[in-house]
């Protein structure tokens, strides 16, 4: 898993670095990273092509200096746009101009800006909090090129994301000795995220983003001793005569995350059984049979019958994943969770509007401590679905996986997902790295069924094998 780091964790490491290294050493190094990034950005024509380096106090505009000078040194025309050149630091602008760059004040800025090839945001670094002021929103207002941005586009929240007014939107992102959290939380405004080593020391990272190599290894595969029933079975108590399809889609999920053996449980055992024949069906939960862990939610309603589904398979005893319909009873009728057989292991998959309702409380800008408090509150796993997806276990730890794209953003996509972690929590999977390879694997689905084009659940559900194919051969 790749680890992220909190800045506060970021500076205090810089600190030890610099104790041990020459002055100006490291800012060279980064900044020589930042420049061979750059020119990749303008590459065959980095001679005569013309950068425009957005200058701000401290360190980061330091980077931004030291990387025109070696642009400069490759042909390009390199000019300097000193937000507050009082502050601008001193070594790097006189290497630039020695490089023969460029310097010039806030008032000349939109001129250069606005004839730029390309544009190096060196505003502010991970110290900064809050939108850009008046003077650098005017000049990013004025911007056309492609940016590049040193650290972070500045004007996004360093350790959540957040946007709050003007910012900067890369198109790379370019960042030294450690990924932070807006590289995943935020990655429309980072763009492509280039991580350069330093040699900070980090240990023992504040979140980790899932990558196919976790998913590969956690993804149960049968031996030559295996059969149906040692794979783990899936029950699945989802859907209704009203809302059918849910049914459908979970339990597909389920199939095609390759589960041993699924059994549904439910009033659309007949839409279950004509679209996969494979699949166990009976018409309610308590005829189902032994499982190895449940899906419970989607389109069973929150009435009477559904609270009864809920409290049904809590009881069981069995790992849960939880959607739907079921957290929304959980969120109006907490009681329903006393039917839980204490220690059972428990996954909960809400959207925005459903952690909302189970929490009392919005996600807010900061969806990784919203998400950790959910997952203590609820002594559960907690998945919010979103672009960049967000998973806690009650113990703080925390995955997150960025979906390239939106394509899932489509009804009875977060049916789909409930099915293939349920299939991995009946593997025997830790609910925390299933939730977080479910995501990874759905995400995957998306992307190969959309193509580039709007899809559908179905599509999604049809690409599972794809997405697996793709994560387990590579």
């Amino acid at each position: 898993m790749e680890g992220i780091w909190t800045t506060e964790r970021i500076r205090e490491a810089e600190e030890k670095l610099l104790a041990v290294t020459p002055e100006g050493v490291l800012m060279r190094r980064a900044a020589f990273g930042v420049a061979v990034r750059a020119a990749g950005m303008l590459s065959p024509d980095v001679s005569g092509s013309r950068i425009t380096l957005l200058v701000g106090a401290g360190n980061n505009g330091g980077d931004a200096l030291w990387a025109g000078a070696f642009l400069r040194k490759r042909g390009a025309g390199v000019t300097a746009v000193l937000l507050k050149p009082e502050k601008a630091h001193p070594e790097g602008l006189a290497a630039l101009r020695k490089a023969g760059g460029r310097v010039v004040g806030i008032e000349d800025g939109p001129r250069w800006i606005e004839a730029a090839d390309l544009v190096i945001d060196g505003i502010v670094g991970l110290s900064a909090r809050g939108p850009l002021r008046s003077g650098a929103a005017e000049l990013a207002e004025r911007i056309t090129a492609p940016v590049l941005a040193i650290d972070l586009p500045s004007g996004v929240d360093p350790d959540n994301g957040s946007v709050s007014g003007p910012a900067i939107a890369a198109a790379r992102t370019v960042t030294f000795g450690a990924l932070k959290p807006v590289h995943v939380l935020n990655p429309e405004r980072c763009g492509e995220v280039v991580l350069i080593d330093i040699g900070l020391p980090l240990t023992d990272p504040d979140l980790r983003r899932v990558e196919g190599a976790d998913v590969a290894v956690a993804w149960p595969i049968p031996g030559p001793e295996d059969n149906k029933y040692s794979q783990g079975v899936t029950g699945i108590a989802a859907g209704s005569a009203t809302y059918p399809g849910a049914a459908v889609l979970a339990t597909g999920a389920a199939v095609r995350a390759t589960s041993g053996m699924v059994r549904y449980a439910g009033p659309a055992a007949e839409a279950v059984r004509a679209q996969w024949p494979e699949v166990v069906a009976t018409g309610s939960v308590t005829d189902a049979g032994r499982v190895q862990a449940w899906v419970v939610g989607p389109g069973i309603g929150t009435g009477r019958e559904g609270r009864g589904v809920l409290e049904h398979v809590l009881a069981a005893g069995a790992p849960v994943c939880a959607d739907a319909d079921a957290t929304t009873l959980m969120a109006h009728q907490p009681e329903v969770l006393d039917a839980r057989e204490p220690g059972t292991p428990l996954v909960l998959t809400p959207h925005a509007g459903e952690f909302a309702r189970l929490t009392g409380e919005e996600p807010g800008v900061d969806r990784v401590a919203a998400v950790r408090a959910a997952a203590r509150k609820f002594d559960a796993v907690v998945l919010l679905k979103g672009h960049c997806t967000v998973i806690a276990a009650p113990d703080g730890r925390v995955l997150v996986n960025v979906a390239h794209g939106s394509w899932l953003a489509t009804a009875g996509s977060g049916d789909v997902l409930s099915g293939i972690i349920g299939a991995l929590l009946a593997g025997g999977v830790d609910p925390w790295l299933a939730a977080g390879a479910g995501a990874y694997v759905h995400a995957l689905a998306g992307e190969l069924s959309a193509r580039g084009v709007p899809t559908s659940a179905s599509g999604v559900l049809a690409a599972i094998p794809a997405a697996l194919r793709q994560v387990l051969t590579r």
